[in-house]
């Protein structure tokens, strides 16, 4: 390796090195502070809050490389520029392509690198991740409750309530509760109007207070048949304030920390394994979208609707169906076809739900397979906005690289979600969406490349002075004509 080329790889690696760990400790800061207050006061040991923060620079890592390829790329040919060093190299007859080209080759090795991360080391982080920050937020149960939902973390319970508030959030407002402890289903209901929720440190129980509410109970159990069961009564009360205590000796084992229950997430596979799941999904997907099709067709008798041949048809009945009754019947056919084609509607807007669920599901598979190749690409992508950016502007250090590179990495994580988003959503395929950025920012690169190669500015504005000025005159001459 030649002496200029050592030297320009150290002016890129200095600004790097510390570009890099800055900017992978400011985003693992960010996802602390947003998953803090679900994790913090759970009395949870200081080693596992360790491996999460670990955990989240592993996955952080392939987000940081290109912002620091970026922002070095930027920094180092500014600093070239800014001391002379760039126009002493010109003088010498050096271009352009010929100083960036050792760069270029690494940053074509980081891309793949980044890669080959994303590939293996970015989805077993995420498994464990993710894994073990849903294990932690079950350290308190009281916090790891949603409100809205039927809520089933809590063993032998079935909780659901409109609202959490309170400094601790643990009151709740209309509060649902079903005992499932018995094994023989809902047959003990307390619904209340308001809730709190209690626990001691070192408790291994939870105390709900419940207050002005009602209670009901069925006294069946698994040995009767249905009939005796529906013979059997039932216990119905209100109270003022109501008390439970439950068990939640599971919650507090430190091993139940390490347990992966998740394992399906997209973000946890390898290419390979998106590739073949994506088609496996494909072919379930299929094959639910024909059974609701047979089954919409079965529903609505479309085999019974079929043409009779012209020689068969009755010369007495007249054309238009309907006319062919009398006005009782005629009210009982429309009425029967209205209440059939409600029912199919309403069915159909039941389904829709589970429809967009699948397709999404299927779509965020295809979406991070192509995701994955692209955003490695991003590191080569970022340097060649970020290199010629550097050599237009002649300024080094932090400040104004800094501010340039993240607004072009704001605008291509911006672009990214929203081809991710309408990707989800069907509006555009896949490969479209998770290539999206690459393709909107690819050209701006081309041309500052371009235009930093024959030593222009980013913008020339005598060119377009005089351009406009010739394009006002020839105007002027079609209108004197």
């Amino acid at each position: 390796m030649k002496i200029f080329d050592k030297y320009i790889l150290k002016s890129f690696f200095q600004p790097f090195i510390a570009t890099f760990f800055v900017v992978l400790f400011v985003l693992v800061m960010q996802s602390l502070w947003l998953a803090f207050d679900e994790i913090a006061g759970k009395g949870i040991d200081i080693f596992f809050i360790l491996k999460f923060l670990g955990y989240l620079a592993l996955i952080l890592t392939p987000t940081a490389l290109p912002i620091g390829i970026l922002l070095s790329s930027i920094m180092a040919l500014g600093n070239l520029s800014e001391n002379y060093e760039f126009a002493a190299i010109k003088s010498a007859g050096i271009s352009l392509n010929r100083v960036i080209r050792p760069l270029v080759i690494l940053t074509l090795f980081l891309s793949c690198l980044n890669f080959v991360f994303l590939n293996n080391v970015y989805p077993w982080a995420t498994l464990k991740q993710k894994n073990l920050y849903l294990n932690m937020k079950k350290k308190k149960p009281a916090l790891a409750l949603v409100p809205g939902a039927f809520n089933t973390e809590i063993p032998g319970f079935n909780i659901k309530f409109d609202e959490k508030y309170g400094e601790e959030e643990n009151l709740l407002k209309v509060v649902q509760i079903a005992d499932l402890r018995s094994s023989q289903g809902k047959i003990k209901v307390i619904t209340a109007e308001k809730g709190k929720i209690s626990t001691e440190e070192g408790s291994k129980y939870m105390t709900l207070t419940l207050q002005n509410g009602n209670y009901y109970e069925e006294h069946s159990n698994n040995s009767m048949s249905t009939l005796e069961r529906k013979k059997m009564p039932a216990s119905a009360a209100k109270f003022d304030t109501y008390t439970i205590n439950i068990d939640i000796s599971s919650f507090n084992d430190e091993k139940d920390l390490d347990k992966t229950d998740i394992k399906q997430h997209h973000g946890m596979l390898s290419i390979n394994q998106l590739d073949s799941i994506s088609n496996v999904e494909k072919i379930d997907y299929d094959k639910y979208i024909a059974e609701r099709a047979e089954n919409l067709y079965f529903i609505a008798r479309g085999k019974k609707l079929y043409k009779y041949p012209d020689s068969l048809i009755d010369a007495s009945l007249k054309p238009e169906i309907l006319d062919n009754f009398n006005i009782s019947n005629k009210k009982t056919v429309v009425n029967t076809a209205i209440q059939s084609v409600k029912r199919s509607i309403d069915r159909i807007k039941n389904q829709k739900k589970q429809f967009k669920d699948k397709r999404k599901r299927l779509n965020l598979y295809d979406y991070e397979y192509n995701y994955r190749i692209s955003f490695s690409l991003a590191c080569l992508v970022l340097f060649f906005i970020g290199a010629p950016l550097g050599s237009i502007i002649r300024k080094g250090g932090f400040g104004l690289p800094m501010i340039m590179a993240i607004t072009i990495f704001v605008v291509y994580f911006f672009i990214s979600q929203f081809g991710k988003n309408l990707s989800e959503e069907s509006a555009i395929s896949s490969t479209l969406g998770s290539w999206l950025s690459t393709i909107i920012l690819l050209p701006f690169g081309i041309l500052l490349t371009r235009r930093a190669t024959k030593g222009m500015g980013i913008f020339n504005i005598d060119s377009l002075i005089e351009n406009l000025t010739k394009f006002f005159n020839k105007l002027k001459k079609i209108k004197s004509k």
